[in-house]
């Protein structure tokens, strides 16, 4: 299921940015116990760089990071760490 879970994610952004690089980690065993846990939600740590984000703030890339996953948030993923750049040249 939590490997169903990332590639989904993975998915999403790579269809909504294209991104240089995508890592994503489930971090829900980390949270056993936490109110999101019980209702089978995960927790989860993007780290993505896409040309996308290039002059955009850090609030302005998690809420394009939040709109691509929109579908997910609901249902799938009760917390989220995002870590969110632009390529470096």
């Amino acid at each position: 299921m939590t490997a169903d879970r990332v590639a989904r994610i993975e998915a999403l952004l790579t269809d909504a940015f294209s991104p240089a690089h995508l890592l994503v980690k489930d971090q829900s065993h980390l949270h056993a116990g936490h109110e999101g846990a019980r209702d089978g939600a995960g927790h989860f740590d993007v780290t993505i760089v896409a040309e996308a984000f290039a002059g955009k703030r850090p609030l302005a890339r998690h809420r394009m990071v939040y709109d691509a996953l929109a579908s997910m948030m609901q249902t799938d993923i009760h917390a989220l760490r995002i870590d969110a750049s632009e390529p470096t040249t």
